[in-house]
């Protein structure tokens, strides 16, 4: 089960970083199905296929974080017998799912908030929580024009355009990425979601940063939206992941290299704000 679902997370390219974390932490509680000979045994064989979660997708903090979470929690009880080991493993791997399922939702509502007298946002990528944030803004009265770039690498932004144009009280449109500096000196804000903030710098889909810069240089602020798991000081080492070139260009290469990363790195002092489900932070 355990070796599927890695399989399975190093090919979920759509996904957000969330919903491959809840995957990872259903799978992490098999071993509860499992026999082992100790509580040793036990520990061992959760620190391992963690380990292997973890590495499928080395990008994806919320991934190495619940891992991590999990598998602490059940160390640190420091279990009597594999009954007890696997009650505690049970017990933080539904923690664990309700505390990524609610920090969504939170996050989501204080963005809201935030842009609830706004008619022009910009988004990058498929962010469910960027989404929710916009319907329920939306559902409380407020209505948006909103440019959605396509987002390469698999054009997310498609996804994204198709969501928002099917919700009443949106009108999307889909723009080229190179055209986002065009479009957003239109905009009252850029807002993307995250797949993390490391130590005063934000990783996301590869595009994010020019936007930002763009967004920077027109006055217009630059808003970020994730769960507070998100946000890391230590401990993490973000690993971005280069698709294949096939994405760019169907025909080989003649003469020259092709290269398609997933992600960028912006800085934090381009953006006016990060909003989780704890606080609003602003730079």
């Amino acid at each position: 089960m355990i070796d599927e679902t890695v399989d399975e997370i190093e090919e979920m390219q759509t996904h957000s970083s969330s919903v491959v974390a809840v995957k990872a932490a259903r799978a992490l509680r098999t071993l509860t199905e499992r026999e082992f000979p100790s509580v040793d045994e036990y520990l061992r064989g959760l620190e391992r296929n963690s380990h292997a979660l973890r590495r499928a997708n080395p990008s994806h903090a919320s991934l190495h974080t619940t891992q991590r979470d999990i598998v602490e929690t059940v160390r640190e009880a420091e279990p009597a017998d594999i009954e007890t080991a696997r009650e505690l493993t049970e017990d933080a791997v539904d923690r664990v799912i309700d505390q990524v399922e609610s920090a969504k939702r939170e996050a989501a509502d204080r963005c809201a908030e935030l842009i609830a007298d706004e008619e022009t946002l910009l988004t990058h990528d498929y962010s469910t929580t960027v989404l929710q944030a916009i319907e329920t803004a939306v559902a409380d009265g407020a209505s948006f024009d909103v440019y959605v770039t396509e987002a390469r690498p698999r054009f997310l932004g498609r996804r994204m355009t198709r969501r928002l144009a099917a919700t009443e009280g949106v009108e999307a449109t889909l723009i080229v990425d190179s055209a986002a500096g065009h479009y957003v000196r239109e905009c009252d804000r850029v807002l993307v979601g995250m797949d993390c903030v490391v130590d005063g710098t934000l990783y996301n889909r590869v595009g994010t940063y020019p936007i930002a810069a763009a967004a920077a240089d027109s006055g217009v602020p630059t808003t970020v939206v994730g769960s507070h798991s998100k946000l890391i000081e230590g401990g993490f080492a973000f690993e971005n992941e280069f698709r294949s070139s096939a994405e760019v260009m169907r025909e080989p290469a003649d003469g020259f290299d092709i290269k398609n990363p997933a992600y960028d790195a912006t800085p934090v002092g381009l953006l006016d704000s990060v909003v989780t489900d704890r606080e609003i932070r602003t730079y």
